[in-house]
């Protein structure tokens, strides 16, 4: 019997959640996603050293202000990555705006169109590349601009059903509920213990699924954050799933038959939801205590990391001027 990973594959697009080149030349997935930490992980192993010192080297060149140097210099890595790893991956590659523009629609999106850009002079179309943008009201107003103009968005951080709703209804081409961090939410809460069929992240994303196959929406639903292979097993069947390397190699090593859980034709009815707009979309995210927490919370640990990026590079500008 095939792999539980190549059972996954034959009914769900598999997506590397992972900035490590090697990983996703071994894993073969579909698809490729990053984020700030998972950025700042890959500059600090040794192995990659030399992306991140052409980016350098490229940013000395630039002039202009240290900071707007160092903010470069981190744009042209985010993208040096996603390069690399769009060469190995047939499909996408996620990369992120600025976690600190979360609440900046204009932004967002000058952003976004520097980083396509960017990726165009590398000779990289559009058609390979989604712009990661948080779910908040200003990001989803962002995405909204983004795809008239053609540019694909995956929006991240998203925990409940009116920020899957608003995504919907801004026509984004790709939307990442979170299950793990649901979970661990729910677990320092007093919670659980949980099953995969129980557990509060695996049963939003099934909600989302399903409200969005009974509407005929057309936006991708890939479940993310996951904490286990239960909670992933659970939402077999998927359109897309963005899987850690390890938990990839746990599921290639499992046995056993993997059934269907989720599939377009069999998905509870739901009557389609009230349109949103900016004051219901802010009071039903208040009302969510989870939701409202575990974004405020995703949104500050990227911008943490973005800083510790910036410093790293930084303090190498630092080092190559004294040498």
């Amino acid at each position: 019997m095939p792999s539980k990973l190549d059972q996954l594959r034959a009914m769900t697009v598999v997506v590397a959640d992972t900035g490590d080149l090697d990983a996703v030349r071994r894993l073969k997935p579909q698809d490729c996603t990053t984020n700030p930490t998972l950025l700042l992980k890959a500059v600090e192993t040794p192995a990659y050293g030399h992306i991140l010192d052409e980016a350098l080297a490229w940013g000395r060149k630039q002039g202009g202000s240290r900071e707007g140097m160092v903010a470069a210099i981190c744009d042209r890595l985010a993208v040096a990555f996603g390069a690399e790893l769009a060469s190995i991956v047939p499909g996408r590659v996620s990369t992120e705006v600025d976690a600190d523009l979360s609440f900046d629609t204009e932004g967002t999106v000058e952003k976004a169109r520097a980083i396509i850009k960017a990726y165009e002079e590398r000779g990289i179309g559009r058609e390979k590349i989604l712009i990661k943008i948080a779910s908040t009201w200003e990001g989803i107003r962002a995405a909204e601009v983004l795809q008239k103009e053609g540019i694909d968005c995956n929006l991240t951080l998203l925990f409940s059903q009116v920020q899957a709703q608003a995504c919907a209804e801004a026509g984004v081409f790709l939307i990442s509920p979170f299950v793990g961090r649901i979970l661990d939410w729910h677990v320092k809460a007093g919670g659980g213990p949980y099953t995969g069929e129980t557990d509060p992240g695996v049963l939003s994303v099934r909600k989302i699924y399903a409200s969005y196959k009974a509407q005929g929406i057309k936006t991708v639903v890939m479940g993310a954050s996951f904490r286990n292979i239960g909670e992933i097993e659970a939402l077999a069947g998927c359109d897309r799933l963005t899987i850690s390397p390890a938990l990839l190699d746990e599921l290639a090593k499992a046995d056993g038959e993997l059934p269907r859980k989720l599939s377009p034709e069999n998905v509870e009815k739901i009557a389609p939801l009230p349109r949103t707009d900016e004051k219901s979309f802010r009071f039903a995210l208040n009302e969510d205590a989870m939701a409202t927490e575990k974004l405020a919370e995703g949104i500050r640990s990227f911008v943490k990391d973005l800083r510790s990026l910036r410093t790293l590079v930084a303090r190498r500008l630092d080092e190559a001027k004294a040498a």
